[in-house]
């Protein structure tokens, strides 16, 4: 062998050793019990890596509803069934309301904004989206105002196919983002802008690639990753140049920026650095600016647009499910414009959104947790920073609350009157301190899409089309690409 593969192969040696050094002094008494993982990978080999939800449903089985895994020499902590996440998030919810340290999210976040912050700064930043969404109207207009606009222009683009076979993947991801930007940024874009289409590209390139296996080699081993080839580097590129839009975008509006006329989520937050208080710069600083509005952006965009694409995909499967919210809809609205006070008068409407949800499943895995110190759940010891994944697909599918998991059934938010009825193991923005800052915005945004849609439309695939209900690659569920034919009701 030359000098360079000897020295080649003594480094990699050296780093082979050092990790499996690095694995065996993790060893913790009463650890949640698992797979036993091999020397370097862990338990990579028996894990789907494009949707692992479904390794741990079996491990579940195996190991209990607390169970450990292993991704290269990183120990995590798998929370399965309604009940155990409750206890976890809800009972517990102030032990489990940290983020762990994850390397790729790491590198692109920095611990700013909300989604993967922690501490102080996290609760800084909730206390500001949640107050700002509540508490705006957003200019002259309240956001189901903005809703209901962006649905006639849904409607609009929809109906100009005239009926013809369409891919409705880019004018329903540019309606709901609308929604987003005319909050953080008070503007709407055309479905064509090639702005908006640019940006779009940029969130759903990133959430396929967040589950590709370059990412897990990242996550497992960011010091070599770092400098091979692979999809990290492509999500690298993308949030770059995201943030590079978001940067420039509050640069701008910082120079017209009157506090007595806030416009948008970026005016507030710029006020807040003009009040001279010591978090004004301690935490509303440009960085948490532009990581906050690029988790708002990311998870306002993706998760609905996703539901909707469901919805679609399952009312041309289940036409008669279709036809039921239709005769709903013209008994409660007839030819009005939904709004919001519509739902409560809708309950099988209400039950089908709700199992579109449910059996969509978007976000199968919730964003990890941790804990600040070492604790003790349900008689094992979970280490302070270990990272914890409450399986929202295992609630969702958690045959203790929902009679027939495996099927579409709106039934199960139906009471034997046929009046809507919760039912509490229903948690697709998750649950505790650190669910979903958007929950409200996304459900009002979903209902009056939906029922817009259906109000307008009869949705069939096209002829001799066979529906695929299996979903698409990525880190979230989303049904893989297919053509619809929108036939006009009236």
């Amino acid at each position: 062998m030359d000098l360079v593969t000897i020295l080649i192969s003594v480094v990699v040696f050296l780093f082979l050793v050092n990790a499996f050094n690095k694995q065996n002094k993790g060893d913790y008494k009463n650890f949640p019990p698992g797979p036993k993982p091999l020397p370097i990978i862990g338990n990579i080999h028996i894990i789907d890596i494009g949707k692992p939800h479904k390794t741990f449903v079996e491990l579940a089985k195996e190991y209990g509803p607390v169970f450990s895994i292993q991704f290269g020499n990183a120990k995590s902590i798998v929370l399965c069934g309604y009940d155990t996440i409750k206890e976890a998030l809800i009972t517990h919810g102030d032990l489990f309301a940290e983020r762990p340290h994850t390397p790729l999210f790491s590198t692109t976040s920095k611990g700013h904004g909300i989604v993967f912050s922690t501490g102080e700064n996290w609760k800084v930043m909730r206390r500001f989206t949640l107050s700002t969404l509540r508490d705006y109207g957003m200019g002259k207009r309240t956001i189901e105002d903005r809703i209901t606009e962006e649905t006639e222009c849904l409607v609009q683009k929809i109906g100009s196919f005239k009926g013809k076979p369409f891919s409705d993947v880019t004018c329903i991801y540019a309606a709901v983002t609308n929604i987003i930007v005319s909050i953080l940024l008070n503007k709407r874009y055309d479905y064509e802008d090639p702005t908006l289409l640019r940006l779009m590209r940029s969130v759903n390139e990133n959430v396929k690639l967040l589950s590709s296996p370059w990412v897990v080699l990242y996550n497992c081993y960011p010091s070599l990753a770092k400098w091979l080839p692979g999809a990290h580097n492509k999500i690298f590129e993308n949030t770059k140049e995201f943030y590079e839009f978001i940067k420039a975008t509050f640069t701008e509006y910082k120079k017209e920026l009157d506090v007595n006329d806030q416009r948008n989520l970026i005016d507030a937050f710029l006020a807040k650095q003009q009040e001279g208080k010591p978090e004004s710069t301690q935490y509303y600083h440009n960085d948490n600016l532009t990581s906050l509005v690029g988790d708002l952006f990311g998870a306002g965009m993706e998760t609905t647009s996703t539901t909707l694409r469901w919805a679609i995909l399952l009312m041309m499967k289940y036409p008669e499910i279709q036809q039921k919210v239709q005769s709903e809809i013209e008994q409660v609205i007839g030819s009005a414009q939904p709004q919001m006070e519509h739902r409560k008068q809708m309950p099988y409407t209400d039950a089908v959104i709700h199992e579109v949800q449910r059996f969509g499943d978007i976000a199968p895995v919730a964003v990890p947790h941790s804990t600040p110190r070492d604790i003790t759940f349900r008689g094992y010891c979970i280490p302070k920073g270990v990272t914890v994944i409450p399986l929202v697909h295992s609630a969702l599918n958690d045959k203790a609350y929902f009679e027939k998991p495996d099927e579409f059934y709106p039934e199960h938010f139906l009471d034997s009157a046929g009046n809507f009825k919760k039912n509490e193991a229903f948690i697709p923005f998750s649950i505790g301190k650190r669910s979903c800052a958007g929950e409200t915005l996304a459900k009002m945004e979903i209902f009056l899409f939906f029922t817009s849609l259906m109000q307008n439309f009869t949705f069939h695939p096209t002829p001799g089309a066979i529906l695929n209900l299996t979903p698409d690659f990525g880190a979230t569920n989303s049904p893989k690409p297919y053509e619809i034919c929108a036939v006009p009701r009236r």
